[in-house]
């Protein structure tokens, strides 16, 4: 019953901004580690962010830290990736993803392996 679905891909030209929104469904996202990923054609999938349950931590990838913030609205149940000064190697399909497994630990996860529900992913275009 767990569901998440990613939404507020775009094309979007560099140094510009969008805001993903992650929508979660079939449980109480304040006591579930979010995560959000990317995968560009040919590569791997690769952790962007991730927030604690209950807002206990967040994390970035060296790539992304000073420009995303993820962020929680618990009342809509939705995580967001707030994405700013946007660069052509941040085109990518963006993942998002869920985990009870360290509720209360205050731990944010960053591989993909560590993550028990995904969604169907977004697509992000930066070109100008």
């Amino acid at each position: 019953q767990v569901q998440l679905v990613e939404s507020g891909g775009g094309l979007v030209q560099p140094g510009g901004s969008l805001r993903l929104s992650c929508a979660a469904s079939g449980f109480t996202l304040d006591y579930y580690t979010i995560g959000w990923f990317r995968q560009a054609p040919g590569k791997e999938r690769e952790g962007v962010s991730c927030i604690s349950d209950s807002d206990g931590v967040t994390d970035y990838a060296d790539s992304v830290k000073g420009r995303f913030t993820i962020s929680r609205d618990n009342a809509k149940n939705t995580v967001y990736l707030q994405m700013n000064s946007l660069k052509p190697e941040d085109t990518a399909v963006y993942y998002c993803a869920t985990t009870w497994a360290y509720s209360g630990s205050y731990y944010c996860p960053s591989g993909k392996d560590e993550y028990d529900y995904w969604g169907q992913g977004t697509q992000v275009t930066v070109s100008s």
